[in-house]
């Protein structure tokens, strides 16, 4: 179990950190960004390891790192400026 908080409190930070590295111009604050990585990473593996039991190692880490990506991508920003239609 403390191997796969481990993991999956790693395996967030590098995929925020990495969504922080390439995406700099879209995201918020860093520090808002590795914590929401690092807790949406916590998470699920916490969600994966409730459904899947234990013994599954590959699978929580694989579950962590969907719910991280998933927590950071909902800190994304529009790229360019929202267009409005005039007819609207």
């Amino acid at each position: 179990m403390f191997l796969e908080a481990l993991g999956s409190a790693i395996i967030g930070l590098v995929l925020a950190w990495t969504a922080g590295y390439y995406l700099p111009h879209r995201l918020p604050v860093r520090r808002l960004v590795l914590s929401t990585g690092v807790a949406g990473a916590l998470f699920g593996a916490f969600l994966t390891h409730t459904a899947l039991g234990s013994g599954n190692l590959p699978a929580v880490l694989i579950g962590a790192a969907a719910v991280s990506a998933a927590s950071v991508s909902l800190l994304l920003r529009p790229a360019g400026r929202l267009r409005r239609s005039a007819a609207v």
